[in-house]
């Protein structure tokens, strides 16, 4: 079991990451003077220096020479770095556009669609809960649609490119700055590309829209390796449960901004198509809570069974199994068993 302390950290980590999660569509608003494409390739060209900042305090390099070479999990790399870009053009553009309540919606679905993806991808056998869940979502989805007149398109490319993304990392294996470092160092050559054309065609954001303007372009790296930091420091101290109760937080944080701040429209067939989505994950929740809870039960109770056999005088092999104790040889004629011994705890 964790250490209260590290427990309390790995919160305060999640807790702080989410919320900067939550909280970005503050910072891609106050850049809405530059374009989506631009603010996407600042993103993606100052993040490698913070990214390589990070592996010089870690000293984390070994990496670097085995993964090239290995063509698969650089064409897998690639994969993300393209995937990864399309998610956050559409959220720039999601917020920049006033489609922030959409865009909170996508990372609601987003759980959904990585189950959807077990099933048809990876070939995973769901619980009938997490059945549930997804059906449920995937009405959320219809009604929505039958209430607009058309498919929430921003909300399920979000879901499914960062669904997508997901399901190719774990092809690669890689730790988290370690494959962010990996991403970055794919998407910066494409990026300053087209940083440098928009210089010489005079339509940078950059150049002409003044020092503040310069400097929250140039945070966009720190404003997206910060977050990835305190997750890692959080996933390292937190069960997965926790975890993924906590991923909630994020677009929860979008969906009370996309009220408040930029006072998007809610009329009842959003609420409708909100609500399906938050009961559906209501449902995933306490599916995964409850599916915990049992296997720390099970596990706890054949721990028991096993020192009870043990203590029987079971081999230790039969005493993982939780099977019955192996019969003591009998004493030798003229001498009393041997004393039982037990085990040190």
């Amino acid at each position: 079991m964790q250490p209260r302390s590290d427990q309390r950290a790995g919160l305060a980590y999640g807790f702080a990451a989410y919320t900067m999660w939550g909280l970005l569509p503050l910072y891609w608003h106050l850049l809405d003077a530059a374009s989506p494409s631009e603010i996407l390739a600042h993103r993606m060209a100052w993040s490698l220096p913070v990214a390589v900042v990070i592996l010089a305090v870690l000293r984390r390099w070994s990496w670097i020479g085995p993964l090239l070479r290995q063509p698969r999990r650089l064409a897998l790399i690639l994969v993300c770095a393209v995937v990864i870009s399309a998610n956050w053009f559409l959220y720039i553009w999601a917020v920049n556009s006033g489609h922030v309540l959409e865009a909170s919606l996508g990372y609601f679905i987003n759980p959904l669609v990585s189950i959807a993806f077990g099933v048809l991808v990876l070939r995973e056998r769901l619980r009938p809960m997490q059945w549930t869940a997804v059906g449920v979502g995937t009405l959320a989805v219809i009604v929505m649609t039958l209430a607009y007149g058309k498919v929430p398109w921003i909300s399920l490319g979000l879901a499914f490119s960062f669904a997508t993304y997901g399901l190719v990392k774990k092809g690669i294996k890689l730790d988290g700055i370690e494959g962010f470092s990996a991403e970055t160092a794919l998407q910066v050559l494409p990026a300053l590309g087209f940083l440098i054309f928009l210089g010489t065609r005079g339509e940078s954001a950059f150049t002409s829209g003044g020092t503040g303007q310069a400097l929250l372009l140039a945070g966009c790296g720190i404003a997206t390796a910060l977050p990835l930091i305190c997750f890692g420091a959080s996933a390292v101290r937190l069960p997965l449960t926790t975890i993924g109760m906590m991923q909630y937080l994020a677009p929860t944080f979008q969906f009370i901004l996309g009220l408040t701040v930029f006072h998007e429209a809610m009329p009842a067939e959003r609420w409708a198509g909100f609500a399906l989505v938050w009961l559906a994950l209501v449902v995933l929740t306490w599916d995964a809570l409850r599916t915990a809870r049992r296997g720390r039960a099970a596990l706890a109770d054949a721990g028991t069974r096993a020192g009870e056999a043990v203590a029987a005088g079971a081999p230790p092999a039969a005493a993982a199994a939780g099977g019955p104790p192996a019969p003591r040889p009998p004493a030798a004629a003229g001498k009393s068993p041997a004393p039982e011994t037990t085990l040190e705890r």
